[in-house]
């Protein structure tokens, strides 16, 4: 089975193809026989493409003019043309899969995207506005280029959706409940597959009975999940709830947002502008919205960026403790994204305030930029995993069930 998945953003749009046997899914990661991405600037006048196959063909090209549409079938038509050609014609392809950011209420599995599905998707844009409306030009240019191909939505908020309604509904009117204003929790596509190979790790066939998931990029989430399934998460209605981010602020007082439209003139739209593009580590530090350029400050004496750095880490403890109560105390404490998989010093940082758990990192280890490894000492009462994150797999690993169901 050829599967194609597309993984759309802001100003980005990835995509990979898998080849998988029809009979079975191997029991670990595939990697893609050929990757795709396109970089758009600001106002999507210029296309960086970037392709490179398994066998190692790379491709770079840059594409003025033309429309996001046309760049996707840019980059498609070297799937099966040129030195990074992969398969003979794009007709090969089985499905497409899709990451959709926001299912709302009514999606809480992968489904085959029908026009219904398209036009949820167009609905709850308002709520994932940077990247569901991505997304939905991504299904419509498949259509276009793929033509009938199915189609499938995998969405980020649907491992989320068994939140007990107390860790799910907020602490205002009832009213709230009834017009779907709940939290919905995001990175659900990480935080499952991480839920699932921590049990491969540790050589299980379940996942840890009490573990907590600390997917760490340019968006932060935390989610406790309990017997494989999540019961809390740091993200709420919308992907700015929770911990600090790279540019987002993560949860604030409300009263600070009426006191900003009441005595400051703030407008609707500086508010959303200042919390999700100019909050956060970039906020704070003046530097960047990327740890490691943060960190770097930090060695140069930048005390703003030694400040971000403070509350970044306060906000992850903090974060870490609250999934602790859900679940009750922890057997595994997992690491991944970008900054989680990368950055040996917040994984040391937020490890430092569990040590009552009988929590204990092994510092070598963890120095030695571990993939998909228990990094803490033999005898720590709570393990310690740092993993490779691979949301991309996963979605494929939803589109070929979701195949062999319809069969």
């Amino acid at each position: 089975m050829k599967i194609l998945v597309l993984n759309a953003g802001s100003s980005s749009q990835k995509s990979c193809l898998y080849k998988i046997a029809d009979n079975a899914l191997p029991t670990q990661a595939a990697q893609p026989v050929w990757e795709g991405k396109i970089n758009w600037t600001q106002d999507r006048g210029v296309a960086e493409i970037e392709v490179k196959t398994g066998t190692g063909a790379t491709l770079q090209k840059s594409i003025s003019g033309d429309s996001p549409q046309a760049h996707l079938s840019y980059i498609l038509n070297t799937l099966s043309d040129g030195d990074t050609k992969v398969i003979d014609q794009l007709s090969e392809i089985d499905v497409v899969g899709h990451r959709i950011v926001h299912g709302g209420q009514d999606y809480r599995d992968s489904v085959v995207i029908t026009e219904d599905v398209k036009k949820a998707i167009a609905r709850l844009s308002n709520l994932a506005p940077a990247h569901n409306p991505a997304a939905l030009s991504g299904i419509e240019a498949i259509e276009k280029i793929l033509k009938d191909v199915t189609q499938v939505a995998v969405f980020d908020t649907a491992f989320h959706a068994t939140l007990p309604d107390a860790a799910a509904i907020y602490p205002g009117p009832y009213q709230w409940v009834e017009q779907g204003i709940r939290r919905y929790g995001f990175h659900g596509i990480s935080h499952q597959y991480c839920s699932q190979r921590a049990a491969q790790i540790l050589g299980r066939d379940v996942p840890p009975e009490r573990l907590i998931t600390c997917h760490l990029g340019n968006g932060c989430s935390l989610a406790a999940i309990k017997n494989g399934r999540s019961i809390d998460t740091t993200m709420g209605f919308t992907p700015l709830d929770g911990l600090m981010m790279g540019s987002r602020s993560g949860s604030v007082d409300p009263g600070i947002l009426i006191y900003l439209l009441q005595y400051c003139n703030y407008s609707v739209e500086r508010l959303d502008h200042i919390l999700n593009k100019a909050s956060g580590l970039k906020g704070i530090s003046g530097v960047a919205s990327d740890m490691r350029e943060v960190r770097e400050a930090i060695v140069q004496g930048n005390s703003r960026a030694q400040l971000a750095w403070d509350i970044y880490v306060h906000r992850l403890r903090s974060g870490i403790g609250a999934m602790l109560s859900s679940l009750g105390g922890l057997d595994t404490l997992v690491f991944t994204a970008g900054v989680g998989e990368h950055s040996a010093e917040i994984r040391q940082a937020a490890c430092e305030a569990f040590g009552f758990l009988g929590l204990k990192l092994d510092i070598e280890k963890n120095q030695q930029q571990p993939v998909d490894e228990d990094i803490a000492t033999p005898d720590s009462a709570v393990r310690v995993l740092v993993i490779h994150t691979q949301e991309d797999w996963a979605i494929a690993e939803q589109c070929w069930q979701l195949l062999k169901k319809s069969y």
